[in-house]
Formats: structure tokens, C-alpha cells, sequence
């Protein structure tokens, strides 16, 4: 309590505390949406199985518009991220080290989850576990890592996607809304694989939109038009009046309707299984549509947010939260597979049907218990997060004049390597991910996406130990 006491006697008083907020807010009703939806029952041989809910609570489906919160961790994302790369090279530093060093904020929790599942995967298979088996337990504790590889995918690419936000301000997500709106065509015609880069577009046309309320928040003279010009679509600052809330907010619901309604789109939110299209999976012109309806939310709950989170109590709370929120989302599915293990273990495991009366009376008793398994792995890996400190920013230094094409060479070398192992990482998590939930592989994990990852994650801390800084 008392080092909570001095982060936020230390905290600036240009932070965005709203923003934090909703990180943590984002992660926390993401795992309760999760917990709450599981269907468990048991397979033909007396094993506990899990499913999503959703497909059996068609009334829930609407309700995902408020519970699908992924664009809010990138609208915060892009935020943040806007923000410590203008820190970072305001205080000498290039993209390539600002790069670096959100790798160690993400990388490190995700490593421990990782080779965690790996050791316990190995662990099971030395004492006689089926491998089938062990293969879906792990795949389903991974399956946070799918949103993770979306947003490790951005983050390299923030340092041009923040200069191109420089220059034509909301621009960049009206395109990027446009290629997701083309790519929804292709999949409407049969060619899904087409659409795969709305992976890529609608979670940075998000992403983007983050930048735009940083600058807002900025009050950069230059993100608006001169004086007597219209900046429209070109200006850098996102509008924070109530005003533009509430347009935000009724604009996105009525587009989000129409789509859904009468147009092609699904009403949820959540991936639902037979769905003949997903919203979520890649990312949707409706998804989009919601996001937008979020934001003007989002904008009508600012002020009177910021006035709450002046007081200790709420942002001591927020910081707590934040200093392991990665952990917590990352191992959150894991708690409820230990908890399904050892409920089912001592004869107490829940099996009501899915949507029943005795289903719904279980949903808070489950949320609380499984609270607890969680609280037990935070308390275990949650460290490795919270110590995880910003780096500094190291300048280069200057070489003499005869060494200064070799100089730009590892400097080039440099960054491209971080992207590359960038690449690494996300090619392993899609790659376990897409692999069959029930191959009999040696770890739970498929190989290659195991070194895919040791090579990723080993390379980003090999070049956050110095190399490449020194000409």
C-alpha cells in the first residue's frame, strides 16, 4: 500500500488517469466476459469439457456490443503508445530503442506464460498424460495470445503510423475503415483469405484513433489548420466535446444497426461458432461501427471520470491493476482450467445447462471462485510485470567521421533485427493458434512456434543488452 501511496503522490499532473482507467477496466471485463459465458460439461470418457455459451443465449447477443472491449485496449494503446514514443525521443532516443523497450513490457509477462505452459505441458507428458489432451489444455490457455499477436503486430509499425497521423491526421483510420469495409467484400464473395489484412487495418484504424486523442490532449498548436482553413478530416486532434461524443455515440449505433439489421453482418460481437461471418475475427466494418459508439461513450464519461480519479483511493486502485494487467489477462483462461481441474477433481464441478436458471444463479459464485485461482498465479508471475521498468534513452553517440557509414550500418541492422523478431514472435503465436487444438504435440505447444518465439524474444533482449548503440 505504501509504495501505491508514492506512485500516485509521484504521478504528473499532465497524465491521462482516464485512459489508464480504461485499460484496466478493458482487461477486467474481458475476463469476466470470459468466465461467465463457459459452458462445462464432460466428454464421452468423464473428462470436463469447456465451450463459449454464446451459441445457446441468442438474447445475450446484443450485449456484446458493450462487452467486446478489445477496441477500447487499442484506442488506449494507441494513446499510449503516441505518447511514450514522443517522451522517448524527446529524451534522445530513436524508434528502434522506444521499440525495444515496449518489447520488454510485453514480452516478459507473455515468456513466463509461454515456457510456463511448455514446462507444465512437458511436465504432464513425462507422467503418462494423454498428448491429445494436453494439447487442448494448452490451446485454450493460449488463446489470450491471439489478441496479443494483433497488437504486437502494431506496435512496430506505431513509429510510421504516428508520422502518417502527423500528416493527415483522421484520414489514416477513414482509409484504413475503407480497406476493412473492401476486405468485408471479399469475404461477402466467398474469398476469405482476402480478408485476413483486416487484422491488420481495423485494429490499426483503431489504434490510430488513439493517436488523434493524445494530440487533443496535447494541445499541439500545429495539429490543427491555420487560422481561416478548415483542418476537416486532416486534423490531428480528436474532438473531446460532448458534442462530438454524442455524434459519435448515436452515429455508431445507427451504422452498427443498419449493418446488423438489415445488412449482411452478425448482431454479436463475439465470434460465435457456425456463424457465417465473424465480427471479431478479422475485425468488421460493424465492429468498427461499435467502436465508434464505444468512443462517443467513452467521451461523455471522461469529465466526470477525471473528477473521481483525483481522489487516491480510485487511482491507487488503477495503478494496482495496471502494474499487472498483462499478467492477469494473459493467465486468466489458465485459473479457469485450474479451477475446472479441481473442482472436477474433488466431485464439485458445476454442469448446468448453458442458459438455465441454475446456469445463471452459477455466474457470480464462478466469477468469485475462479477470482481467487487467478489471484494465486498474479501473486506468482504478477512480479515479473511490475518490475518491469521503462528503459532508458540511450543516444547513440556520435561516431568519427571516417566510421559513419558503418555507424548508419548497425543502426539500420539494428532496427531491422527488432522488426524481424517482431515478425518472429507473432508469426509463433498465429502459428500455435491455427495448429489443430487436439495434435498429440510433445509440449502442447508446435514446435515451431516455440522457436519461433525463443528466436523472437531472444534477439529483443539481445539488442536491449546494448547492441547496435555503440558505434
Amino acid at each position: 500500500m505504501g509504495r501505491l501511496r508514492r506512485l500516485a503522490a509521484a504521478t504528473p499532473a499532465s497524465r491521462n488517469r482516464y485512459l489508464d482507467m480504461l485499460r484496466a477496466l478493458a482487461i477486467i471485463m474481458v475476463v469476466i466476459g470470459h468466465w461467465s459465458v463457459v459452458d462445462i460439461g464432460h466428454d464421452a470418457n468423464g473428462q470436463p469439457t469447456a465451450r463459449s455459451a454464446l451459441p445457446d443465449l441468442p438474447w445475450a447477443y446484443p450485449v456484446t456490443w458493450a462487452v467486446q472491449v478489445m477496441p477500447i485496449f487499442f484506442l488506449v494503446g494507441g494513446y499510449a503508445n503516441a505518447a511514450s514514443l514522443t517522451s522517448h525521443r524527446r529524451r534522445g532516443g530513436d524508434a528502434t530503442g522506444w521499440l525495444l523497450g515496449r518489447s520488454a513490457r510485453l514480452l516478459r509477462p507473455t515468456s513466463v506464460l509461454v515456457l510456463g505452459l511448455a514446462a507444465a505441458g512437458l511436465a504432464a507428458r513425462l507422467g503418462g498424460a494423454d498428448p491429445s489432451l494436453v494439447r487442448t489444455v494448452v490451446y485454450f490457455a493460449t488463446i489470450p495470445l491471439w489478441f496479443l499477436a494483433a497488437y504486437l503486430l502494431v506496435v512496430p509499425l506505431t513509429p510510421v503510423m504516428y508520422a502518417l497521423h502527423r500528416r493527415y491526421g483522421l484520414l489514416v483510420p477513414v482509409a484504413l475503415a475503407a480497406l476493412v469495409a473492401a476486405g468485408d467484400l471479399t469475404r461477402e464473395i466467398g474469398l476469405h483469405d482476402a480478408a485476413l489484412p483486416n487484422y491488420l487495418f481495423g485494429w490499426l484504424a483503431i489504434h490510430q484513433v488513439g493517436f488523434a486523442w493524445y494530440d487533443a490532449d496535447k494541445k499541439d498548436p500545429d495539429a490543427t489548420a491555420p487560422r481561416g482553413r478548415s483542418a476537416g478530416l486532416r486534423t490531428r486532434r480528436l474532438p473531446l466535446s460532448r458534442q462530438a461524443g454524442w455524434t459519435a455515440l448515436l452515429g455508431g449505433l445507427a451504422v452498427a444497426v443498419l449493418l446488423t439489421g438489415p445488412g449482411p453482418y452478425p448482431v454479436s460481437m463475439i465470434n460465435i461458432p457456425g456463424e457465417r461471418l465473424n465480427n471479431a475475427a478479422p475485425p468488421s466494418l460493424a465492429l468498427l461501427a461499435v467502436s465508434t459508439a464505444q468512443l462517443g461513450l467513452l467521451l461523455l464519461l471522461r469529465r466526470p471520470a477525471q473528477r473521481w480519479l483525483r481522489r487516491d483511493r480510485p487511482w491507487m486502485a488503477v495503478i494496482a491493476v495496471n502494474s499487472v494487467v498483462l499478467t492477469v489477462f494473459l493467465w486468466h483462461l489458465s485459473a479457469a482450467i485450474l479451477a475446472i481441474g479441481a473442482l472436477d477433481a474433488v466431485g464439485l464441478l458445476p454442469t448446468p445447462a448453458a442458459g438455465s436458471a441454475a446456469w445463471l444463479a452459477w455466474r457470480i459464485p464462478w466469477v468469485l471462485i475462479l477470482g481467487v485461482f487467478l489471484a494465486v498465479l498474479v501473486a506468482i508471475f504478477g512480479p515479473v510485470e511490475a518490475r518491469t521498468s521503462r528503459p532508458p534513452a540511450a543516444r547513440a553517440p556520435s561516431p568519427p567521421s571516417d566510421d559513419r557509414a558503418k555507424h548508419r550500418s548497425l543502426v539500420t541492422g539494428r532496427g531491422v533485427l527488432a522488426v524481424a523478431a517482431f515478425v518472429a514472435v507473432v508469426a509463433a503465436l498465429v502459428i500455435n493458434a491455427t495448429a489443430p487444438r487436439d495434435a498429440p504435440l510433445l509440449l502442447g505447444l508446435p514446435v515451431p512456434a516455440l522457436v519461433a518465439y525463443l528466436a523472437g524474444a531472444g534477439t529483443l533482449r539481445f539488442l536491449r543488452s546494448g547492441w547496435g548503440t555503440r558505434g
